[in-house]
């Protein structure tokens, strides 16, 4: 795998293959990088290698601050994230970010929590660097939305459970125009960015007949150390959620699949992983 020569206004995308035979990122090049779900092993080894080539480095609030680290000393950290209620850099101040650094020469990493185009609005910033005749990658992660749930011990399709799913946000429960109607029958159903609108979720799923006995999960802290899980059903989830304190942000798991997690993790056979026992003695995995 190579990295791409810096493309012209006219074709502003930097494909992932190209003739240019460099081992380093391109200066005047924006990478939009998914930063992976929580640990910060879970980044991509071109995610990585951006970043220890990077001059300027935007990131947002939703990933691993030791990533920050693998920028050199001399780069340039820009702190873009937002909160909820809380004042935060606009997205057009973050497109002219972007552009202003790419066009002085250099390397511009765009870190982002997860995978810039799952929830994550790197698909905008692609269309403002095409706009501005800027090259760019965009360096894909593992969303959150299938890494926390498979870290926890949940996975999102089983061939006696699901044969599908999907992934939603559910930020603005009450204003969006998701089908309703389609999310309820699937057999897997993911929210992100959901944590606070639980009880409208189900309230949702539960009037176009999904089964508030359904199991759900709620995972705080995804990937890492302090990751806090609270198991339930559609029905009790949010209450249950708001007893034990969860904070965002949460990934939360709507299915039958749930109820794999106590059989998957209950064995000697799985190990924790931050605690791999034959790595944590010094032997081979």
């Amino acid at each position: 795998m190579t990295w791409p020569a810096a493309a012209s206004a006219h074709a502003s995308y930097a494909p992932a293959s190209g003739s240019h035979d460099a081992s380093k990122p391109v200066p005047g090049t924006v990478y939009l990088v998914g930063a992976g779900p929580g640990d910060p092993e879970l980044i991509t080894v071109r995610g990585r290698r951006c970043l220890r080539h990077a001059g300027v480095v935007l990131y947002d609030r939703l990933l691993h601050p030791s990533l920050l680290d693998e920028a050199p000393p001399s780069a340039r950290r820009i702190f873009v994230g937002k909160a909820r209620g809380r004042p935060g850099v606009g997205q057009a101040a973050i497109h002219r970010l972007l552009i202003a650094y790419a066009r002085r020469g250099a390397v511009v990493v765009r870190l982002k929590g997860g995978d810039p185009y799952i929830f994550g609005r790197g698909a905008e910033e692609a269309e403002a660097l095409n706009a501005a005749g800027i090259p760019w990658q965009v360096v894909p992660a593992v969303s959150s939305a299938l890494g926390v749930p498979a870290l926890a011990g949940i996975p999102l399709t089983h061939r006696r459970l699901a044969h599908g799913f999907a992934v939603v946000t559910g930020h603005q429960i009450a204003a969006s125009d998701l089908d309703w109607n389609a999310l309820a029958a699937l057999d897997t159903l993911v929210v992100l960015m959901g944590l606070g609108h639980l009880e409208a979720l189900a309230g949702e799923l539960i009037a176009r007949g999904r089964d508030p006995e359904t199991p759900a999960a709620a995972i705080a802290r995804g990937t890492l150390p302090d990751e806090r899980i609270v198991i339930g059903t559609l029905g009790s989830l949010a209450a249950l959620a708001a007893a034990k304190g969860l904070r965002p942000p949460a990934t939360v798991v709507i299915g039958d699949v749930v109820n794999l997690r106590q059989s998957l993790l209950q064995t000697d056979r799985y190990f924790d992983a931050f605690d791999p026992p034959a790595l944590a003695a010094g032997g081979q995995p």
